[in-house]
């Protein structure tokens, strides 16, 4: 894991100073921040360090930058804000680094320490707000202690199930001269399956009549994901993925039968169901891919339940294994090599048939809807132009849909999608994703209420020069809750209609590149035209409203709705 040489000599430094050199010794390359004068000492000391800066327009959006780094790279990722309402917009971020298990680390300015509990400027106690959401909240108070609390940040929030750590740091403290030794850079703690474990495992597979395997979390790795494919075509196990982490199976891998998301495949439910032994690994199977808790009982399952994952603590907290295996992915991935495995031709075929329906689920091309705009189309157009190793984001809303059920993920790091559903998160991942790999083509799907969320760090992509491409999907309203509104009070529309600007304007006001796409023909010279223009670019897609979901209108449902409360 990331280790860098490390000053083992005290030397005396301000506590700006050491904090700093903490980061490049845990091998910090970027920080994404917002400025305020609560940490001004810590910006005076990145100015002398091999560290990118990228200075974002607001602190959600700058979290949720970092939060892609941890994703991408398995690293924390490093963000900085300033007290009080600056660490309130970091709070987005966090919440999605906590649900998602990705590795963060969130530092915030903090008063000085005399000024505390007489509610000073922006005070803030970081411990009461961030405590549900962070795997850690501490505040450092002595310059002495910045290389003992900086490294357990590191280890708390990479080890284990990986997670957010938050820091406050009161501004007297950053100036504080202290004579202290730099740690040498952080290790993860891992943990591997024991040759029991993987016995009992073989035994169980050779025995199953109907195994699945369901992928899921973090602490993952490209190689990782190369050796469970492997083991599965081996061991003749279909393998489906878990909510927004389709890139842990290769779409065109002969065991992958798709993702158990919001919308998933009938078929692919009900191998669930059906299931009489699931491996699950590296996930929780919380409500999303269990579709809110039914496709397994509760506590113990009516599947056989082979649980992986890097933290004992998750292993029978929602539901009783039949095996609990505490070893990260990538270790259990690793040790697959040796594990014996056969099947018969029954399971062999049966496989075959799952993965041929979802590629027909997955067939954009099939997908005719209203309007003059046909995202089927479009998508069917993006496979056969995006490259294998495109990174593509998104936020929350309806028009996800379209990405996570017609997009085929090739590689692993090809997906920066929040399982907690946040709005806003599409077009700060792409930056951050840009902004850590610039050799990579991002794609950000935004719709028209999810882009505004954080469309301001568009003139973080223009200010450093990343010619990322956001698909604005505008159909004038907040998509996902005019459904459930016309499910459930039809014909009741109430807060979901959006007055929206020109977003291919919006782009070009910054500098940009920005075009407006109101028909399908239109799509792919546009698409071309914003790679070839060098600069981050919107592609403003007008949507038919009725067009809710790739199978649905907004009429359709309005009139089972109506029909079914008489």
């Amino acid at each position: 894991m990331p280790t860098s040489s490390a000053n083992t000599s005290p030397i005396a430094r301000s506590g700006g100073q050491i904090l700093v050199d903490q980061l490049v010794a845990h091998g910090v390359r970027h920080v994404f921040c917002v400025p305020g004068e609560s940490y001004l000492a810590v910006l005076d000391a990145l100015v002398d360090v091999d560290i990118d800066v990228t200075v974002c327009r607001q602190e959600g959006g700058a979290a949720m930058m970092a939060d892609a780094h941890g994703k991408l790279s398995g690293r924390p990722g490093i963000c900085m804000v300033t007290r009080g309402p600056g660490a309130a917009n970091a709070l987005a971020g966090v919440h999605i680094a906590s649900q998602d298990s990705t590795p963060l680390i969130l530092f915030v300015g903090q008063i000085e320490r005399g000024m505390r509990e007489r509610e000073a400027f922006q005070e803030m106690d970081y411990r009461a707000v961030f405590g549900t959401q962070a795997k850690w909240v501490t505040e450092i108070d002595d310059a002495d202690r910045i290389p003992e609390l900086i490294s357990r940040a590191f280890h708390v929030a990479s080890s284990g199930r990986p997670g957010p750590v938050v820091i406050a740091l009161p501004e007297d403290m950053l100036t504080d001269t202290a004579t202290v030794a730099d740690t040498p850079g952080y290790d993860i703690i891992d943990t591997a399956p024991g040759a029991a474990q993987l016995a009992d495992l073989a035994e169980r597979l050779a025995a199953a009549r109907a195994p699945l395997a369901i992928l899921g979390g973090t602490r993952w790795s490209a190689q990782a994901v190369d050796q469970f494919a492997a083991f599965a075509e081996r061991a003749g196990l279909p393998v489906a993925a878990s909510f927004r982490r389709q890139m842990l199976c290769p779409a065109d891998h002969p065991c992958y039968i798709g993702d158990v998301g919001l919308g998933a495949n009938p078929a692919l439910l009900a191998r669930v169901r059906d299931a009489d032994l699931l491996l699950l690994v590296g996930g929780r199977m919380s409500e999303i891919p269990s579709q809110s808790y039914t496709l397994l009982d509760l506590p113990v399952p009516r599947q056989a339940l082979v649980h992986v994952h890097p933290d004992v603590n998750e292993l029978g907290r929602v539901y009783r294994p039949t095996l609990a295996i505490n070893a990260s992915p990538t270790a259990f991935a690793a040790a697959l090599a040796d594990v014996p495995a056969s099947h018969d031709s029954a399971r062999k075929d049966a496989i075959r048939n799952l993965h041929d329906s979802y590629i027909a689920w997955s067939d954009a091309s099939r997908i005719r809807t209203q309007g003059a705009l046909q995202m089927g189309e479009i998508m069917a157009w993006l496979e056969s132009r995006l490259p294998d190793d495109a990174v593509l984001t998104n936020g929350a809303g309806n028009y996800a849909t379209w990405l996570h059920r017609f997009h085929r993920n090739r590689a692993y790091g090809t997906q920066l999608a929040p399982t907690s559903g946040s709005m806003g998160y599409g077009l700060p991942a792409a930056v951050g994703a840009k902004r850590v790999d610039p050799s990579r083509m991002v794609v950000c799907f935004a719709g028209d209420g999810c882009f505004l969320m954080h469309g301001q760090e568009f003139a973080t992509a223009v200010q450093y020069d990343l010619p990322i491409i956001v698909i604005v999907v505008d159909n004038g309203m907040y998509g996902t809750i005019r459904m459930h509104q016309e499910k459930h009070y039809p014909a009741r529309v109430s807060a979901t209609a959006l007055r929206n600007p020109d977003f291919a304007a919006y782009a070009r006001s910054f500098g940009g590149h920005g075009e407006r796409v109101e028909d399908t023909e239109q799509f792919a010279a546009a698409f071309e035209r914003a790679v070839a223009s060098g600069k981050p670019a919107i592609l403003h897609c007008l949507l038919d409203p009725e067009v809710i979901t790739p199978t649905a209108t907004l009429t359709d449902l309005r009139t089972t709705a109506q029909k079914q409360g008489g």
